[in-house]
């Protein structure tokens, strides 16, 4: 489908903010929802944020919500993920990554790693204490 290469990830203090950048290669950017995960050290990949192909329709998880923000600039083939208040906690490996179906519905529970059909390498935040 789609390439996709994430930047961004660092090191901060607790209550900092980092935006975290995901770039897309290809021509189906724009039917794509894009999604953003995490993996911390010892534990499973989980979905945290999602956006519609038409960027109109955000989805989160409790434990970001508030204070992440997905984003997406399609003329820049671009999805962004906004971080503030980080915490010890939001430390781990972020991945984003694309639906494999074109122009469909936002999520409206997590939904699963299988649903994606492209992934990013990975970019490490880690939020110091």
């Amino acid at each position: 489908q789609v390439h996709l290469a994430e930047s961004g990830g660092g090191l901060v203090r607790a209550g900092g903010s980092l935006t975290l950048s995901c770039v897309a290669t290809g021509q189906l950017f724009n039917s794509l929802a894009m999604g953003w995960f995490r993996q911390a050290p010892g534990q499973e990949r989980r979905f945290i944020a999602g956006i519609g192909w038409n960027w109109q329709n955000t989805y989160y998880v409790d434990s970001v919500k508030g204070r992440f923000t997905i984003s997406r600039d399609n003329a820049k083939n671009t999805v962004y993920l906004e971080m503030n208040d980080l915490k010890p906690e939001d430390t781990a490996v972020y991945y984003c990554a694309a639906d494999r179906r074109r122009f469909s519905q936002l999520w409206s529970s997590p939904p699963a790693d299988s649903e994606f059909g492209s992934w990013g390498q990975g970019t490490q935040v880690t939020v110091s204490s």
